[in-house]
């Protein structure tokens, strides 16, 4: 049997991604198909990140081509490659940021802070750039997780802010510019103006995914990030009870008016299991993150429990992702990071950059 191009294609087809629930195929993922003799190389490319998943991805795509009378060496190579999605119409893509994820709730308490930069920890440890923007004025706490808090960001042209690095994540928050004591006593508008500055006279440096950890509630500042900053998706974070599902349903609703895509909801604080005799009690209600899913008909990313290790790695700036990458509540995150990957992944790309300028000239 001869080995052409049309015999490997069909043996990938009957490969599926496991993040996507797709044949590499029919998801356009294979590239520079190589035969020579009984020799095979490709590439596969996926859309989101996913180093984690890439042995596994090859060895699937190997373990379809083996099966194929006549194939003999493979070489497979994995990679990703991230690119800018659509956003709400009339917006412009910021420079440096190919997608924007905002992280919301309708309240405070619900852990959605730390349930950011958890996210984007995760995306990162997957393969991808990615920036951290604190969007609660009033209560920044990114600073204090990042573990950056007594540092301060630089300008090199005098027009910009450089972002401050950790764990491989570029940052900004209006901690890093007041002193850690110092209220913002700001009105709305001053609080608008002050994160829409940060936000585009920092000097983001090709990020992937910029991670904004918005404020609790449905005020001034969050309709102005919802309306006039390039937001690819937004992530809920909830609590199961159903107060907090009450307020997280206004948050949702929020975003349906702006046009900003909902990527899912996470549920924080879902079970507590008793460090003593490990006995495991749903404290704040049961599937209540899941039911407004339903309701929606949008992604459950997942469950995480009320756990003190979450709180204490918080509270000491290395999150739990970074703390403990192998452990279970790691890999909660890293899945739910690679499911809002492959949401963004699979919506329509922005092609605003390939229209061409047209200019009028008289002649």
């Amino acid at each position: 049997m001869s080995i052409t191009q049309e015999v490997i294609t069909d043996a990938l087809k009957s490969v599926i991604d496991p993040n996507t629930g797709k044949d590499l195929v029919s998801a356009r993922c294979i590239r520079n198909v190589v035969i020579n003799g009984s020799d095979v190389g490709f590439e596969i490319e996926l859309g989101y990140p996913a180093r984690s998943q890439h042995d596994l991805i090859r060895d699937l795509a190997c373990q379809a081509l083996a099966a194929v009378p006549g194939v003999g060496a493979l070489k497979v190579e994995v990679r990703s490659k991230v690119v800018a999605h659509a956003v709400q119409h009339g917006v412009k893509l910021l420079p440096g940021v190919k997608n924007i994820i905002a992280v919301a709730s309708g309240k405070g308490g619900v852990g959605k802070s730390t349930t950011a930069v958890n996210l984007a920890l995760a995306l990162a440890a997957e393969g991808a750039r990615v920036g951290m923007l604190d969007a609660d004025i009033y209560g920044p706490s990114q600073p204090q997780m990042l573990g950056i808090g007594d540092r301060r960001p630089e300008s090199l042209d005098g027009k910009t802010m450089e972002p401050l690095e950790a764990y491989g994540l570029q940052a900004m928050s209006i901690g890093f510019l007041v002193d850690i004591d110092t209220p913002m006593v700001w009105r709305g508008p001053m609080a608008t103006q002050a994160l829409t500055q940060m936000l585009k006279e920092t000097h983001w440096k090709d990020l992937d995914y910029l991670v904004i950890d918005m404020p609790p509630g449905t005020g001034d500042i969050q309709l102005t990030l919802s309306q006039s900053v390039p937001v690819t998706g937004a992530v809920i974070v909830t609590t199961p009870q159903d107060i907090a599902l009450l307020d997280a349903r206004k948050g949702l609703k929020m975003f349906e008016k702006v046009g900003v895509p909902i990527l899912g909801v996470v549920e924080n604080m879902s079970i507590h299991i008793c460090s003593k005799c490990g006995h495991e009690e749903h404290i704040f209600g049961q599937g209540g993150g899941e039911t407004m899913c339903s309701d929606y008909s949008i992604p459950f990313l997942g469950a995480l429990p009320l756990d003190l290790q979450i709180r204490q790695e918080a509270d000491r700036g290395a999150p739990t992702v970074v703390s403990d990458p192998d452990g279970r509540i790691a890999q909660t995150y890293k899945s739910i990071a690679r499911k809002v990957a492959v949401s963004i992944a699979e919506k329509s790309k922005d092609m605003t950059h390939k229209f061409p300028n047209i200019v009028i000239q008289n002649t």
